[in-house]
């Protein structure tokens, strides 16, 4: 059977599950749509906030930023791992406790004050619609690819699957799909990986075969791709090129970020008791672990055989999947010297960031691009970062049916975030919002129908930023960990540590923690992107650290506002201390 049908099936059979899940569980109370009638076994919420947490940055986009960054690219890695470990330890626990719907209502609720839960909401929203617009960007590439569709149709494609089974089933509806979510996501990275290890280290064990010598060589791998990356022109692979300030800066954004991340941390409301909320925590730290130590290898393999695939062939000799992704404008290739050969070094091969196709060919077959040539360097090749792992399996030949798992694991993984985050931008909209802030007489009937309505909304808007979006996916989900950290991270942290830290002192080291954060980024990312340089960042920072500076800003201005204005209400105090007990 063709790879094309066996695509079809494998994605098509995915997604008659999901739905058909949704159908099975859908949500007929506010308490089944908020948080799944707090009654998830601490197994199924492991899965289910594994496949939340682990979105198409983890899947997709992770292993291409460390197969370009090499040693630079571990801090996704560490930070993102690092970060859960903060969210199951410090607030997991305590928030369950608390024991209401959604992360806006307990700092609504802590510091007394609708202000200070409008503030959480705006934050919320912008978290995760940033975070949104690298998921539904990786769904419009595995559509674009494998099912041979415009990537601005796959999004809309994906909008649909997600609407079905985010507006009707809410969190029960989610937290279901996600588990089979998790299944397909983690089968499709495992089984490719293991592939790629046996054929090019001998190892069936893809960590392993990480630090493990070349087949029939006395070559470690890692000895190899530092070779080769440095006579290509870059920089050993097993180096850091960053500063040593902006790697501490960026792991620390991506670990508080995550340990601030709504959509994850509402996954531990679901479960019957505290201790279950511990349960989850710990498996899914195992589930996650399974992806994340096999990302590196995932990334080196993907590295090598990119380079082995194409260095130095000529065009009309080239592989058939570097003119299946050349054909969807993540792949490019200018001809600089006119030897009709490809030469892939370091460098931008266009002045452009992306490419700019037309619809014409060129002598040799490629497609023209609009895009003016870098003519100061002699990369011909222009590689989108997103697609070394969906790509892996043909650039290693491996059989159809393992390059349509693939497929299935990439909209998997982008789907079940996408999921969660809508889910907590509608509960957001309806239970905090309009229920607890501008609408307190409204019944549940008329609350559950609200939520669902704020779905189908933050859905459509989903899927312009994926059709527009402002990077690349794991570029983009960098942000949206720097905005959580600056802004939702230290007002849960301080609200559940801290009886002194009043709702003056929240709102405003909110506010300033996401208008510096928010400014920095938008400043060098979309501004004065010519300034975008190590030379011009505060203190050596770049836009992907910058949460950690805005979130100790947050963290001072809430010290220093609490400790000039009025004491919390007893009451307040007295909840802080029973959430903390045992």
């Amino acid at each position: 059977m063709e790879t094309q049908t066996l695509t079809y099936l494998f994605v098509g059979a995915s997604f008659a599950l999901y739905i058909g899940i949704a159908f099975w569980s859908r949500a007929k109370s506010t308490n089944d749509f908020y948080v799944a009638g707090k009654g998830v076994n601490p197994i199924a919420n492991g899965m289910a906030t594994a496949a939340d947490w682990m979105s198409a940055a983890s899947f997709i986009s992770m292993a291409g930023l460390i197969a370009f960054l090499g040693k630079d690219g571990s801090v996704y890695l560490m930070g993102w791992t690092g970060g859960y470990v903060l969210l199951a330890l410090l607030l997991a626990p305590y928030l369950r406790k608390f024991g209401q719907y959604t992360v806006p209502d307990f700092i609504g609720t802590r510091y007394y004050s609708n202000t200070a839960r409008l503030v959480a909401v705006i934050c919320l929203i912008f978290v995760s619609f940033t975070y949104i617009a690298g998921q539904m960007r990786g769904v419009g590439i595995v559509f674009s690819r494998f099912l041979e569709v415009d990537i601005d149709l796959g999004v809309i494609i994906g909008m649909i699957i997600v609407f079905f089974y985010a507006v009707m089933g809410g969190m029960k509806g989610i937290t279901y799909t996600q588990v089979a979510q998790y299944c397909v996501m983690i089968f499709a990275y495992l089984v490719p990986a293991i592939f790629i290890s046996i054929l090019i280290t001998g190892n069936p064990v893809p960590q392993l075969g990480f630090g493990d010598t070349l087949t029939g060589t006395s070559t470690y791998l890692l000895d190899k791709l530092d070779q080769v990356t440095i006579d290509l022109g870059f920089g050993a692979y097993t180096e850091n090129t960053k500063t040593n300030i902006d790697i501490f800066c960026i792991t620390a954004a991506l670990m508080f970020g995550t340990a601030g991340l709504p959509h994850v941390i509402v996954r531990f409301f679901t479960v019957p008791k505290v201790s279950d909320a511990r349960k989850s925590a710990g498996y899914a730290l195992i589930f996650i672990a399974l992806l994340y130590t096999t990302a590196p290898a995932v990334a080196a393999f993907a590295r090598i055989n990119f380079v082995d695939s194409i260095q130095d062939v000529e065009y009309s000799a080239a592989p058939d999947w570097f003119k299946n992704w050349e054909n969807i404008g993540l792949i490019a290739w200018q001809d600089k010297n006119d030897d009709q050969s490809i030469q892939y070094s370091s460098g931008n091969a266009l002045e452009g960031v992306r490419p700019d196709y037309s619809d014409r060919r060129g002598k040799n077959g490629e497609r023209i691009l609009n895009n003016r040539p870098n003519d100061n360097n002699a990369n011909e090749i222009y590689i989108d970062r997103d697609i070394m792992v969906l790509a892996n399996p043909e650039i290693a030949k491996l059989p159809g049916w393992v390059v349509a798992l693939v497929a299935a694991g990439g909209l998997a993984a982008a789907l079940s975030t996408a999921a969660g985050l809508l889910l907590v931008i509608s509960s957001s909209i309806s239970h905090d919002l309009l229920k607890k802030t501008f609408m307190p007489r409204i019944n549940e009937k008329q609350e559950l129908l609200f939520a669902r309505i704020a779905s189908a909304i933050a859905i459509v808007i989903a899927g312009l930023f994926g059709i527009y979006p402002p990077a690349f996916v794991a570029q983009v989900v960098a942000f949206a960990f720097g905005l959580a950290a600056s802004t939702i991270f230290p007002a849960l942290l301080m609200g559940i540590f801290s009886k002194r830290l009043n709702k003056e002192g929240a709102i405003t080291g909110m506010i300033f923690g996401l208008i510096f954060t928010s400014s920095y980024i938008i400043y060098f990312k979309f501004i004065n992107t010519s300034l975008n340089l190590p030379e011009n960042w505060l203190f050596g920072i770049s836009p992907e650290g910058i949460g950690f500076v805005g979130m100790l800003i947050n963290f001072a201005i809430a010290f220093i506002v609490s400790s000039v204005t009025n004491n919390p209400p007893k009451k307040i105090n007295e909840m802080v201390e029973d959430i903390r007990k045992p």
